[in-house]
């Protein structure tokens, strides 16, 4: 059994912060087990005890939940998508947890899903700079010109594109590493250098690599992991 302040309780539940709680509890707005409570101090077990503010029940902040998914092509990025296979059908988890940042339909490879919503802004804003890195298949082969292009920036939907990674691979697939995250970017700059995307899959995002992960398959991050995705924010 572990106990905790009744304020922290009500902080870390989201409910308010630890200062509220504590005005909170002395104007016997908070009851503990339907017995009003007064004194900030006191000690629950947030396991057992019900803790109520004006008759509402106030529960606990599920523990943080972080998921590397290699989706297949056909997945639909999103929470809900009438008549399209969306990427939680492949997780069947009791808590809600929602996928960070795009990764298309005709699209494969890693994506992370999580419920914590700071880690979620932190990872999908542009303005943080988080590297994602996608293996790229085109129809025809491309020249060392177009992967400059691409490699340098390209007027593109009003704006210049962010500088990128690239490294080839063979004549018609190769690396590229962005630092930013547009709306099918990667196939609107092939097709700019006259080129189209039969095959696009994301390797990498910050520090997570997708590895020998089976297409459909997801892993909950190591300790490792996480320690140093969270260190970035």
């Amino acid at each position: 059994m572990t106990l905790m302040r009744l304020q922290k309780y009500l902080s870390e539940a989201g409910f308010c912060s630890r200062r509220k709680a504590e005005i909170h509890i002395q104007q016997g707005r908070v009851k503990v087990n339907t017995a009003v409570v007064t004194l900030a101090g006191t000690k629950i077990d947030p396991a057992t005890d019900r803790v109520e503010v004006d008759g509402v029940p106030v529960e606990p902040k599920p523990a943080p939940v972080y998921l590397a998914l290699n989706k297949p092509e056909g997945y639909v990025t999103s929470c809900s998508q009438p008549d399209d296979k969306i990427v939680l059908d492949l997780i069947d988890l009791p808590m809600r947890i929602y996928p960070v940042g795009r990764l298309d339909k005709d699209s494969c490879g890693l994506l992370l899903l999580t419920n914590d919503g700071s880690l979620h802004h932190h990872l999908s804003h542009p303005s943080f700079d988080h590297e994602k890195e996608y293996e790229v298949t085109v129809q025809s082969p491309v020249s060392d010109g177009a992967l400059k292009k691409m490699e340098t920036g390209l007027a593109m939907m009003g704006t210049r594109t962010r500088p990128a990674e690239i490294k080839r691979i063979s004549s018609r697939r190769f690396y590229i590493t962005l630092k930013e995250g547009r709306n099918r970017q990667i196939r609107r700059m092939v097709r700019k250098v006259g080129n189209h995307v039969t095959e696009l899959k994301r390797i990498r995002i910050s520090n997570i690599r997708l590895g020998k992960l089976p297409q459909g398959a997801w892993r909950y991050l190591t300790e490792k992991e996480k320690q140093q995705l969270l260190s970035f924010e």
